[in-house]
């Protein structure tokens, strides 16, 4: 059975994206994007909401514009299938499939046909997700940085957690590995 991550860079006072026309996250230095490439490679696929979606569509052509680290990322990106939830989305690029009907039945049956990790990205999937009991692991990147508001990793009111890990990755992010209380 398929386990299910949510897991995003996020600043230190717990937002994903800053406000809009505000200033962002920091890009991944190449110690970092090296980290996000092996993990990738390692899960079995990955479940984006709409936004998150259309957000990492960048690497579908982008890897000629990139150095090494940018090039291994937008590889390992496009090698796995990718289930995209969306109302509003009528079609998905390569290696996508569109997810616009039983969430909670897709989710279940994606795990129960799967093995290993399934990554989650989106703030409001991963909400819905929690409040279902679907999601297996949070892992928070936290960056040193400030955004004062934007969009924040929980999007809903947090649920009880427990740390299982933390590791240092390069010379800024922490990454926190947390389970479901």
């Amino acid at each position: 059975m398929a386990r299910l991550i949510f897991g995003l860079m996020q600043s230190i006072d717990g937002y994903v994206s800053g406000p809009e026309g505000g200033p962002g996250l920091p890009m991944p230095d190449d110690v970092l994007t090296g980290h996000f490439s092996e993990q990738l490679r390692g899960f079995t696929g990955s479940l984006y909401g709409r936004r998150m979606y259309e957000i990492m569509r960048y690497w579908d052509g982008k890897e000629a514009d990139q150095d090494e680290a940018g090039r291994e990322f937008a590889a390992a990106w496009r090698a796995k299938p990718k289930w995209v939830v969306s109302r509003t989305l009528k079609s998905v690029g390569p290696n996508a499939t569109l997810v616009d009907g039983d969430l909670e039945g897709f989710v279940r049956a994606l795990k129960a046909e799967h093995e290993g990790d399934v990554e989650v990205a989106g703030p409001e999937l991963a909400a819905g997700l929690a409040e279902l009991g679907l999601l297996d692991e949070y892992q928070l990147y936290i960056c040193p940085v400030v955004l004062g508001g934007g969009t924040p990793f929980f999007h809903r009111p947090r649920p009880p957690l427990r740390l299982v890990a933390s590791e240092r990755i390069g010379a800024d992010t922490i990454k926190l590995t947390y389970i479901p209380a």
